[in-house]
């Protein structure tokens, strides 16, 4: 009963909140659907941990939705050893960039008072949850090695089994607590996604892709000498 609540319930109760939340504080509070960014507050503090906690934490997931979406072609990727080996030294390695990234996110806002005053409660929950994800995520690529290929046969079937709405919770309650606490902790963080400042994630401005150039020109007047 206890799995069923945690790999069944908790992951549509997660979504539902995410999506319905999400719509609903866009119609109602627009202007807070941002980053809500402090760079003008400090941002040296804030570069050296915004970039290797945005470009690991980015590539991370995309490894685990290329899995999810392509699994055939990912276990035609990860059949040949040497891609395999490069696949999990290179996910460690994000998974560390992560890590320390979002440290140094952490610290700047404890130790910089201008951030600490603009940091809410709700922030300091998504940062402990994040932190603990990423940590975790860690973990699992350290001591559970080759998750690039594990991860297919256990989390994917998972997934789509949700997504197709016939739950098969076979293939992940049998895995160790850490890697379970993990699928867990990515269920919580879609939950907190509507109240906290992650709604940032599904505002990226893409648009700028095809949108056309935009044309400068200057109109200053000569000055002589």
């Amino acid at each position: 009963m206890l799995d069923s609540v945690l790999f069944v319930a908790v992951p549509y109760v997660a979504i539902l909140l995410a999506v319905l939340g999400g719509i609903y504080r866009y119609y109602t509070d627009r202007f807070s659907y941002s980053s809500l960014s402090s760079q003008f507050l400090e941002n040296r503090a804030l570069f050296w941990g915004s970039v290797p906690w945005h470009y690991g934490v980015v590539i991370v997931l995309l490894a685990h939705l290329l899995a999810l979406l392509f699994p055939g072609q990912w276990a035609a990727l990860i059949a040949a050893p040497v891609r395999l080996y490069i696949l999990e030294v290179t996910g460690l390695a994000l998974a560390l960039m992560a890590v320390l990234g979002l440290a140094l996110l952490i610290l700047r806002r404890l130790t910089n008072a201008r951030a600490f005053t603009v940091t809410s409660a709700l922030d300091w929950i998504l940062l402990a949850a994040l932190l603990a994800q990423v940590v975790l995520g860690f973990w699992v690529a350290l001591f559970y090695r080759w998750g690039s290929d594990w991860y297919l046969h256990t989390a994917v079937p998972w997934l789509v089994s949700l997504l197709t709405l016939n739950p098969q919770i076979q293939y992940i309650t049998v895995l160790p607590l850490v890697v379970k606490l993990h699928m867990l902790g990515g269920f919580l963080i879609i939950a907190l996604f509507p109240f906290t400042r992650l709604v940032h994630f599904v505002t990226f401005p893409i648009t700028y892709l095809w949108r056309p150039y935009q044309v400068v020109i200057w109109n200053r007047r000569g000055t002589r000498a």
